[in-house]
């Protein structure tokens, strides 16, 4: 599941879109919000206007893992790739 703009934690402001990545056709994607089935059914690309947690599921793939989109209004966002011990990091405080 790729998530736009690339920072954790997601939140609404930012204008989140997710992407379902997978073998499949654009079709055969599902999203679920808050473990329901939600949202643009086929679609590969979901722009999210509320919060909650979300995954998609393609039938080669299965389920993605969860994003979590929040409506906070002060968060502290780190970007969102793999980091280890001694990697220089660039930090945002947001309100």
């Amino acid at each position: 599941l790729l998530v736009e703009p690339p920072w954790r934690p997601a939140v609404l402001w930012d204008r989140v879109t997710l992407t379902c990545q997978g073998l499949e056709t654009a079709g055969a994607t599902t999203w679920y919000r808050n473990g329901q089935r939600w949202g643009q059914e086929g679609s590969e690309c979901l722009t999210i206007t509320e919060s909650g947690t979300y995954t998609c599921d393609r039938p080669s793939n299965g389920r993605s893992p969860s994003v979590t989109v929040s409506n906070a209004r002060l968060v502290l966002q780190l970007p969102a790739q793999e980091l280890l011990e001694g990697d220089t990091v660039t930090l945002r405080c947001r309100c």
